[in-house]
């Protein structure tokens, strides 16, 4: 991706599509429909094969953090539809060097990344550590978690499923990563954190809140950083 952000142009001003609420269609379903159809990220994901433009969250995110490298392991946790675990590949090597690996791990079915593997796979099931690091053969090197529980619309619901979600990926990689890990997970700003940023705090050399371009102004979302873990799990596999 070049530092040019999506949809920027040389001259002249972009048109914006107006769309008119449908009958049968709410008011707040045009509103998505027209932010889909201007938003620089969405066109852009189009043009450069991405699955969503979740995928220049990612991408800047690496950008500015240095999460990604050839030759790691990767976990991308509620991958579906797919966007971070290309960026994940992209930026690994993964199918192309022999040691990197990324996993989609998704609750659902979803259609497979060339160079990625897939499981099917709740991380809240007591034995879902030890299942992924079987299918890894070892510890893994970065816990990607762009989930989000289903928006409600009461700000404050939705803030609370949503740090859930974050407590159990952050108790699922505790399982998972080998000494020096990093971890990235989707929060939404609110006031019920402080017992995860102790917990990431404690177990990370360093945690940064970060709030990607790509991430939409209105957008209560931000992402935790956490970088140099400080236990992990040694892989004492024999060579």
């Amino acid at each position: 991706m070049s530092g040019r952000k999506p949809g920027s142009r040389s001259g002249g001003r972009g048109l914006t599509v107006r769309v008119r609420t449908a009958r049968g269609r709410k008011p707040s379903s045009t509103r998505w429909l027209q932010r889909q159809l201007n938003d620089p990220y969405v066109a852009e994901a189009r043009r450069s094969g991405y699955r969503s433009r979740a995928a220049f969250k990612l991408l800047e995110l690496d950008d500015r953090c240095k999460l990604l490298r050839p030759g790691l392991s990767v976990v991308d946790l509620g991958a579906a539809p797919g966007g971070w675990t290309q960026v994940a590949v992209e930026r690994t090597g993964a199918g192309t060097s022999g040691r990197a690996r990324v996993l989609a791990v998704d609750v659902l079915e979803m259609e497979p990344v060339a160079g990625a593997e897939t499981m099917v796979l709740d991380i809240r099931d007591a034995d879902a550590p030890e299942r992924l690091r079987a299918a890894l053969d070892g510890p893994v090197d970065v816990v990607l978690s762009d989930m989000a529980a289903p928006t409600t619309g009461h700000r404050q619901t939705d803030h609370l499923r949503t740090m859930a979600l974050c407590e159990a990926a952050a108790d699922f990689a505790a399982g998972v990563l080998a000494p020096g890990g990093a971890l990235v997970l989707k929060a939404f700003q609110g006031g019920a954190e402080a017992g995860l940023l102790a917990l990431l705090k404690r177990d990370y050399a360093r945690v940064r809140h970060v709030k990607p371009p790509a991430s939409r102004d209105e957008s209560p979302e931000t992402y935790l950083v956490a970088t140099g873990f400080r236990r992990g799990i040694k892989n004492d596999k024999k060579s």
